[in-house]
């Protein structure tokens, strides 16, 4: 085992050579268990050189940057009372307004498991097992046609002004959102008619219906619990009193005097660093939610030159947590004896959630052919991408077979892989590939090496953004698989904003992207980004299915699921769903990967989730959804 060994000798030889080359360069208990009521639902980076005293860490000279606070000694706290945080903060942010949709600071984006240090959620969302588990609310239960929901508030729930939290600050957060029409407002309104205060403790989410009295979505109903910050009532008037309600102005307000129920607050922010301090009357001490508090008193994000210089800063542990790919990362314990520590001991080291995919553009001609889609993605050699593109920090698809699943237990058990080992491919199949072709009578005419249909040559580019090494390493593989079956496949590389423009509007041949992770929604989710039509026709289309493919049976069976509860019939309608995905290919996975890196410096803290700890905390860096959970079972190293 590699993770319990602290303060080597190599890890303090190690320290000293980092530091000395920075000077060169100038520069537990207490956790909820998962409600009942998702049962049977419708699941379908320069650095800090911190002085490591007894005393306190002071803000490093490396990590400057231009027009920024550069006093040594700028939100400096304690070491032994900071958890620093990696990866989270590139520069100073907009806000801290969850109206806002551009805030610019990853501790208060919204999603299917959102952060739970500044705000918190309803529901928190487990990736380890796809349930809610309690925070704000103690529990949820659908009525009988599943056209409402009705959350019961923690009584002992607080906002950081000693108030209690009530379903009026529930509803009036769902009203504020749709009066000003935020990124939250438009995702929800489609779904949600409105939400109503029972009383105090009680509050029902209403769906909107469609024509037969259903609800539009129940699954997206669902997903509103884990995803939006409840914000105080009382507080968002006092905003719209200072901002005249206007739309543009309610956004953008700063929120430096937030109101939350939050375990932490802002205390210090500038250019390089953002200090969060500990609110030691956060009302989740109480019996009925964690029993005490989170273990560190501050959680500081340093910005960061470069990755590099992020895992300069892990490795010294002067990063306690860092969401950051590092090549071969088994070497910083079995080479360099350092004692950084991942979820779990062994290649693939972390969980993956997120399967980033090639998609093609079935409007290109040749690739709107299903041969010429499926050679390339059988020709394809997904070993050598694992290997080269993730140094196997992975699972492969002969460990977890192709299907619209992610690797997560409760995923695959939604779908029958068995009844799919027909169509499932692991790659490199250049002989098969080429007998598709040939049999489609798509060969190479006039002998210059690549094939030719209906008298026009296969070439096209394949694109992903500029400078993200290991998808360029991903589609460099790609083209390379084209040369051996007589397509030709130019790699591409624009920038980021380009290259996002280009598949949201259908400018492309071949191009990767993400697809949706984990989340209460998925796979269904999922599923629609990969294969629906509902995107086809708009102009700038972010939501998925990028290359326009379209199935009326794909279509037919993601209208249904949202509204049933049978797992057997889930399984079966997920099945038939994966079977026309792998014979169709309107896009291919490239690769399983981690939807956050999540690597651990245990030089200072200690107690990260680590698989068969039994606590079923993911490692999503001690804030995403339920991976908070993990700040409450930290220790300091002895």
């Amino acid at each position: 085992m590699k993770k319990r060994f602290l303060r080597s000798a190599a890890f303090c030889l190690s320290i000293i050579f980092v530091l000395s080359t920075l000077a060169a360069c100038g520069g537990g208990g207490g956790t909820p268990a998962a409600t009942g009521q998702t049962e049977g639902k419708d699941t379908p980076a320069a650095t800090e050189a911190a002085k490591d005293t007894p005393a306190e860490t002071t803000a490093p000279e490396a990590a400057q940057t231009e027009g920024g606070d550069t006093s040594a000694d700028a939100g400096s706290t304690p070491r032994e009372e900071t958890l620093y945080l990696a990866g989270m903060f590139w520069s100073k942010p907009n806000d801290f307004n969850p109206l806002s949709s551009n805030s610019n600071l990853n501790y208060i984006e919204q999603r299917s498991a959102s952060g739970e240090v500044l705000y918190e959620t309803l529901f928190m969302y487990n990736s380890m097992n796809n349930q809610l588990y309690p925070l704000l609310g103690t529990s949820y239960e659908w009525n009988d046609d599943r056209t409402e929901i009705t959350v019961t508030l923690n009584p002992d729930a607080k906002w950081s002004d000693g108030t209690p939290v009530t379903a009026e600050d529930v509803a009036y957060t769902f009203d504020a959102h749709m009066k000003y029409n935020t990124t939250q407002g438009a995702y929800f309104s489609a779904y949600i008619d409105k939400i109503e205060a029972k009383d105090d403790a009680t509050c029902v989410i209403i769906a909107k219906k469609n024509e037969n009295g259903q609800a539009v979505n129940p699954l997206l109903l669902e997903e509103y619990l884990p995803r939006v910050y409840i914000m105080q009532k009382a507080y968002l008037q006092k905003v719209e009193e200072r901002n005249g309600e206007d739309p543009e102005k309610m956004k953008t307000d700063r929120m430096e005097d937030m109101v939350t129920t939050a375990p932490y607050n802002v205390y210090y922010e500038s250019d390089q660093k953002l200090v969060l301090k500990r609110n030691d009357n956060y009302w989740g001490h109480a019996a009925s939610m964690w029993g005490k508090l989170p273990a560190p008193t501050y959680i500081t994000s340093i910005t960061y030159k470069d990755n590099s210089a992020m895992q300069v800063a892990l490795e010294a542990g002067e990063a306690d947590v860092a969401d950051l790919y590092i090549p071969n990362i088994q070497t910083l314990w079995e080479d360099k004896g350092l004692p950084i520590s991942t979820y779990i001991d062994d290649a693939p080291y972390g969980i993956s959630t997120q399967m980033p995919a090639l998609f093609f553009n079935t409007e290109r001609k040749g690739l709107d052919n299903v041969a010429v889609r499926k050679a390339i993605a059988i020709a394809i050699d997904y070993d050598q991408i694992l290997s080269n593109a993730m140094t196997n920090q992975a699972p492969s698809f002969r460990d977890v077979p192709r299907s619209l699943m992610n690797p997560m237990a409760a995923e695959q058990a939604m779908v029958d892989n068995a009844a799919l080992k027909d169509v499932q491919f692991t790659g490199n199949d250049i002989a098969g590939a080429n007998k598709l072709l040939d049999d489609a009578g798509i060969v190479d005419s006039d002998g210059d090496g690549f094939r030719e249909l209906d008298g026009e040559k296969l070439s096209y580019k394949v694109q992903c953004p500029n400078g993200w090494s290991d998808w360029s390493a991903a589609i460099e593989i790609v083209a390379a698989a084209g040369k051996q079956i007589g397509i030709e496949i130019q790699t591409y590389y624009p920038e980021k904003t380009v290259h996002v423009n280009d598949y949201a509007t259908g400018n492309f041949d071949m191009a990767m992207a993400y697809t949706p992770s984990a989340g209460i929604s998925c796979p269904w989710a999922r599923a629609v980004a990969i294969m629906s039509n509902r995107y086809n026709d708009l102009e700038m289309n972010m939501s998925g299915n990028y290359g326009h493919y379209s199935n009326p049976a794909a279509e037919e069976i993601l209208n249904k699921i949202p509204y049933e509860s049978d797992a057997a019939k889930l399984k079966e309608m997920y099945t038939e769903l994966s079977r026309i995905y792998l014979e169709d290919v309107p896009s291919v996975s490239l690769m399983y990967r981690p939807n956050s890196w999540c690597a651990m410096n245990e030089s200072v803290w200690t107690g990260y989730p680590t698989e068969g700890d039994g606590t079923e905390i993911p490692p999503d860096l001690c804030m995403y959804g339920y991976g908070s959970a993990a700040l409450y079972n930290l220790t300091l190293v002895k």
